[in-house]
C-alpha cells in the first residue's frame, strides 16, 4: 500500500442524490343527482360536504408535504430525505421532534437491514469469491462498525423519547449522529484497496443509510442554529439555559460513581483499585485481558484496574459494554502495553490498535501504548479510542504511521507524549489535546511527516482536532525530513493549532500538505492561532481558502474544552487537570 495514501478521500460525485419522488393521486367521486327536487337538495348537501372534506384533506396533505420539504431543504440530500419520510407521515401538526424522530428511525431501519446482510462469506457478499485475509477482515470490521452505528442511532432515538426539550439534547444528538456517520464511512474506507467492483458495491449498499443519517444530523444542526438565533435576539433565554444546564449544572451530567472529594484536588488524587495486574506475579492477574473479565457490563460505577510496571505484550480491547473503566499504571514509561499488528501483514487499520477502547467513560492514567511494527509496515495503530467521554492523562502513545486513532465521539488528552510519522494523529472525533508533547520522528526514506489527518465527512458533524498549549518538537533522531501540521483526509477536515509552541528547523514553512494534487478542498477548516516558536511563523503558509490565520478569540474559543467537548464535568471526574477555555 502507498504509505502516503492510506485512506480514501470522500468525493462528492460519489454521493449521488436520490431523484425519484413519489406521486400521489386523488380521485373525486361523482355523485349522481336524481330529478326529484327533494333528492336534489339532499344530494347537493352531500356533495357540498364531500367537497369541503376533500378540500380540507387535500389542504392537509399539501401542508404536510410542504412541511416535510421545508425541513428536508436544509439537508445535503433533500430528495432522499423527503422520499424516505413522507410515507411515514400519518397526520399534520408535526413538531420538529416528531420529524427528527422519524428521520432517525428511517436511518436506523435502513442500517439495521444492511448490517444483517454483512455476514462473512454470505449475505451481501455471496456472489463475490473473497479469499484474501484483508477483505475478509474488512467485512468483519464492518459488522462491528455498523453495530456501533446502530447503537448510536438507538441512543439518539432514545433521547427524543425522553420528553426533554430539543434544546437539552442537541449536543449529545449531534455527537452520536456524527459518530454513526463516521462508523459507516470507516466501513467503506476498509474496502478502498479491494477490487473496484467490491468497493463500489459496499458504497452502493451503504448509500441510503449514510444519507439518512446525514439528513438527521442536518436537522439537528439547523434546529440548534435556529434556536440559538432566537436566543441571541432575546427570545428564549430560559430554554437556552436549560440546554446548558444539561452539561454544566445538572448533577446527572456527572458519572454517578463520582466522589467529589476525589477531584477537589488532583494533586492528592487517591482511589482504590478493584483489581491489580502485575507481570511479575505479585497481583491477581498477569495480563490486562484477564483482569477485564471482571468488569461489570453497562455499569455506572467506576471500575479501577491498577496495572503494575512492566511491558505487557498483548492486544487489549475495552469492549463497548465496559463502561467507566479507569486504568492506572506506574508511569507512561513504566507500564507499557505493546503489540505489532499492521496493514502490511493483512490487518485493516481499524483492527491494528495495540489498545482499543469502545466502552464509554474510559480513563487511562500513567500508561504507555506502543505499536512496534515499524515504519515499513505502514498503518499500525498504538491507541484507538471510539469511546465517548474518554480521557487519557499522562500517557505515552508511540508508533510510526497512524499512531493515535481518535476515531469518534468526545475525547480529551492531557500531558501525553505522542510520537509518530505519517498522519500520526487522525480520526473524526471531537478531541482536545492540552499540554501534550507532539513528537514527530524519522519516517521511511522518501516519506514526509504529517502530524494530523482529520476525517470530517459532513459539514454538520461536530468533530475536529483541537491542539491547545502543546509542544511540537522533533524526537531525537529527526533530521532532514519535512514535517507538516496536517493534511486533509476528508473534504471537511477540521484542525486547530492554538497557543502551542512549535520548534524550528523541522516544520515546513508551508505548514500544510495536500492530500492529493497541489491544493485542498475549499471546505476544509484549518486554524493557527497565537502559536509561538520558530515553527509557528505563517508568512509562507499555503494559500488555501480553508486555512484561517486571523480568527478572533471568540471564533477560536469554540474549539476549547467547554465549548467543543462540553467537558468540564466528565473531565473533572477523571481526575485530569484541564483548561476550560482560552
Amino acid at each position: 500500500m502507498a504509505s502516503l495514501n492510506p485512506y480514501g478521500k470522500v468525493h462528492e460525485a460519489d454521493q449521488e442524490r436520490l431523484t425519484a419522488r413519489r406521486k400521489t393521486k386523488k380521485r373525486i367521486a361523482i355523485i349522481g343527482i336524481s330529478s326529484i327536487v327533494l333528492v336534489v337538495v339532499v344530494a347537493a348537501a352531500v356533495v357540498g360536504a364531500t367537497q369541503t372534506k376533500n378540500s380540507k384533506e387535500k389542504g392537509q396533505v399539501q401542508s404536510i408535504s410542504s412541511e416535510i420539504k421545508s425541513i428536508c431543504s436544509v439537508t445535503l440530500y433533500p430528495d432522499s430525505c423527503y422520499n424516505s419520510l413522507i410515507p411515514y407521515v400519518k397526520s399534520g401538526n408535526l413538531k420538529p421532534q416528531d420529524i427528527l424522530k422519524m428521520s432517525v428511525q428511517v436511518a436506523l431501519n435502513e442500517i439495521s437491514k444492511t448490517c444483517q446482510d454483512f455476514e462473512e462469506n454470505g449475505g451481501l457478499f455471496k456472489n463475490f469469491n473473497i479469499t484474501d485475509k484483508m477483505t475478509l477482515e474488512a467485512i468483519q470490521s464492518c459488522q462491528e462498525l455498523l453495530s456501533l452505528a446502530i447503537d448510536h442511532l438507538n441512543n439518539s432515538l432514545s433521547l427524543t423519547d425522553d420528553n426533554k426539550s430539543l434544546s437539552e439534547i442537541f449536543y449529545d444528538l449531534r455527537t452520536w449522529l456524527s459518530s454513526s456517520g463516521t462508523y459507516q464511512q470507516t466501513c467503506i474506507d476498509g474496502f478502498e484497496n479491494a477490487s473496484s467492483g467490491l468497493s463500489k458495491f459496499v458504497v452502493k449498499n451503504l448509500k441510503n443509510s449514510t444519507e439518512f443519517t446525514s439528513n438527521s444530523l442536518a436537522m439537528v444542526t439547523e434546529l440548534e442554529s435556529s434556536m440559538e438565533s432566537i436566543t441571541n435576539l432575546g427570545g428564549i433565554g430560559r430554554r437556552r439555559r436549560l440546554m446548558m444546564r444539561s452539561f454544566h449544572d445538572d448533577e446527572e451530567a456527572e458519572p454517578r460513581w463520582l466522589d467529589r472529594k476525589l477531584v477537589e484536588n488532583n494533586k492528592n488524587w487517591k482511589i482504590k483499585a478493584d483489581v491489580m495486574v502485575a507481570k511479575d506475579g505479585s497481583g491477581k492477574y498477569k495480563t490486562i485481558k484477564e483482569a477485564l473479565k471482571n468488569v461489570p457490563e453497562n455499569s455506572d460505577k467506576i471500575f479501577v484496574i491498577y496495572v503494575k510496571k512492566g511491558i505487557y505484550f498483548e492486544n487489549v480491547r475495552i469492549e463497548k459494554k465496559m463502561w467507566n473503566v479507569m486504568m492506572i499504571g506506574d508511569g507512561k514509561n513504566a507500564t507499557i502495553v505493546s503489540a505489532a499488528l499492521n496493514v502490511v501483514d493483512g490487518t485493516p487499520t481499524f483492527q491494528t490498535a495495540t489498545f482499543a477502547v469502545f466502552g464509554k467513560g474510559f480513563v487511562a492514567r500513567d500508561m504507555g501504548f506502543v505499536n512496534t511494527a515499524g515504519p515499513a509496515k505502514h498503518q499500525a495503530v498504538a491507541l484507538m479510542s471510539t469511546a465517548d467521554q474518554s480521557v487519557f492523562y499522562r500517557c505515552k502513545i508511540d508508533a510510526f504511521q497512524d499512531t493515535l486513532y481518535a476515531h469518534s465521539n468526545r475525547q480529551f488528552y492531557r500531558e501525553c507524549d505522542i510520537y509518530g510519522t505519517v498522519d500520526f494523529i487522525f480520526g473524526n472525533s471531537a478531541v482536545v489535546f492540552q499540554n501534550c508533547n507532539i513528537l514527530p520522528k524519522k519516517p521511511m526514506l522518501g516519506q514526509q511527516n504529517t502530524i494530523t489527518a482529520q476525517g470530517k465527512i459532513d459539514p454538520n458533524q461536530n468533530t475536529g482536532i483541537s491542539i491547545q498549549n502543546c509542544t511540537i518538537w522533533p524526537s531525537a533522531n529527526l533530521t532532514g525530513v519535512s514535517t507538516f501540521l496536517g493534511r486533509p483526509w476528508k473534504n471537511y477536515s477540521t484542525t486547530v493549532f492554538m497557543q502551542s509552541m512549535m520548534g524550528g528547523g523541522f516544520i515546513d514553512p508551508k505548514g500544510w500538505l495536500p492530500w492529493v494534487g497541489t491544493t485542498a478542498p475549499d471546505t476544509i477548516f484549518y486554524v493557527e492561532y497565537q502559536n509561538f516558536g520558530p515553527g509557528s511563523l505563517t508568512k509562507n503558509r499555503v494559500n488555501w481558502k480553508g486555512l484561517k490565520l486571523n480568527l478572533n478569540a471568540k471564533q477560536v474559543g469554540k474549539f476549547t474544552v467547554k465549548s467543543f467537548l462540553h467537558g468540564d464535568k466528565w473531565i473533572s471526574a477523571a481526575g485530569a487537570g484541564f483548561k476550560s477555555g482560552l
